[in-house]
C-alpha cells in the first residue's frame, strides 16, 4: 500500500449569513466548544479531540463551504504533497508556509476537483482536551465529513490519485446505480464520504459521541429543543456506525454517531450495497424509512463558492 500523506479529519469550516445564531447552535444545544471567537470568526472544539477546533463559523453575506481540513504526520510531508499536486497540475491557493490561524502549523491551500477548498497541515499545536465521561452527551471529535458531486466517480478518482484515499465501501441501488462512496485515509472505515448529488455541495458533517448511551441521549436531547430531525435514529450497515441526522440553523445536514467501524486494511476489500434494502440503511430498523424527500434533505443548497478561495 501506497504511504499516505494525509493522516486524518481536522476541521470542517462554514461560512453563514446568520452568525449569531448558527453561533448558538454549535456552542449550544449541539454541545461544542467554543474556544476563540474574532471578528465575525467562531473556533469550536470538542472536548474530547486534541484538534484546537473541528468546526470554524464564518459571517458571510452568502452561506458555503469554506473549506475542508486534514492533517499530515510532519512539514515534509506538507511539502511532498504540494509538489505532487503541482506535478499534477492542481490548483494551489496558497504555497506550503506557516499558517496564521489557532494552533498555528504548516500547510496550504488547493482546490479539489470539484471545485472545494481543501487544507492539509503539519505541526498544529494540540490543544488541551479531556475525557469525556459517561451519561456525557457532547461531540467527542469529528468524525466524517460527506460531500455532494454532480460526478460521483471522477470525485471519487480524483480523491484517490492525489490525496491517496482507499475506497471502504460503496452505496448502489438497481434504479440509481452507485450513490456514496466511503474513503478512507487511515483503518477508520471512512473519514471522508462522496454522495452523488444534483450540484456541489456540503451532504453533511458527523460527530463521534463517547458510545451508544451517550448518543441516544444526546439525540433526545436535541429532538427536546426542537431542533428538526430528519432521519434516526438508527445504525448503517456500511461503517457500522449509529445515526440521527438533524438540521443546522442554516440547513447543513449534522450527524450524531458512535462506533464508526475500524477496518484491518490488509485484509479489507470493498462491498457494494444496496441502499433501497431497509437493513443497509438501518441494522435496527428503528429509523424512519429513507425516501426521497429525506434524502433530498442531505442535497443542500448549491455551493456557488466552488474555485473561489475563502478569506484566510
Amino acid at each position: 500500500m501506497t504511504r499516505r500523506l494525509l493522516t486524518h479529519l481536522r476541521h470542517v469550516d462554514l461560512a453563514v449569513p446568520d452568525y449569531d445564531k448558527q453561533r448558538e447552535f454549535y456552542a449550544g444545544v449541539w454541545g461544542l466548544t467554543e474556544v476563540a471567537n474574532d471578528s465575525g470568526l467562531s473556533f469550536l472544539a470538542a472536548e474530547g479531540s486534541p484538534e484546537q477546533y473541528v468546526v470554524r463559523l464564518r459571517k458571510a453575506e452568502e452561506k458555503r463551504l469554506d473549506l475542508v481540513a486534514f492533517g499530515a504526520e510532519t512539514a515534509a510531508d506538507v511539502d511532498a504533497l504540494a509538489d505532487q499536486l503541482i506535478a499534477a497540475g492542481v490548483t494551489l491557493i496558497s504555497t506550503p508556509d506557516e499558517l496564521g490561524t489557532l494552533g498555528g502549523g504548516y500547510g496550504f491551500r488547493f482546490f479539489d476537483v470539484d471545485g472545494r477548498t481543501v487544507e492539509v497541515s503539519a505541526d498544529v499545536e494540540n490543544r488541551q482536551h479531556r475525557r469525556v465521561e459517561e451519561k456525557e452527551a457532547i461531540p467527542v471529535r469529528l468524525s466524517h465529513v460527506v460531500l455532494n458531486s454532480p460526478d460521483l466517480n471522477r470525485t471519487r478518482a480524483w480523491y484517490e490519485q492525489h490525496l491517496s484515499f482507499a475506497l471502504s465501501d460503496t452505496l448502489s441501488s438497481p434504479h440509481m446505480g452507485e450513490v456514496m462512496h466511503f474513503m478512507r485515509i487511515n483503518p477508520q472505515h471512512h473519514s471522508l464520504a462522496l454522495a452523488k448529488g444534483p450540484h456541489t455541495a456540503l451532504h453533511h458533517i458527523s460527530f463521534e459521541l463517547r458510545g451508544v448511551d451517550e448518543y441516544m441521549r444526546g439525540t433526545g436531547r436535541l429532538m427536546r429543543a426542537g431542533v428538526r430531525k430528519i432521519w434516526g435514529p438508527g445504525r448503517h450497515l456500511a461503517g457500522d456506525n449509529t445515526f440521527s441526522y438533524f438540521l443546522d440553523p442554516h440547513g447543513n445536514t449534522v450527524e450524531y454517531t458512535t462506533e464508526l467501524e475500524l477496518l484491518d486494511e490488509d485484509t479489507w476489500h470493498p462491498s457494494v450495497h444496496d441502499f433501497s434494502q431497509p437493513e443497509v440503511t438501518d441494522q435496527w430498523g428503528t429509523a424512519n424509512p429513507m425516501n426521497e424527500l429525506v434524502a433530498k434533505e442531505s442535497f443542500n443548497d448549491p455551493d456557488r463558492g466552488c474555485f473561489v478561495a475563502p478569506p484566510v
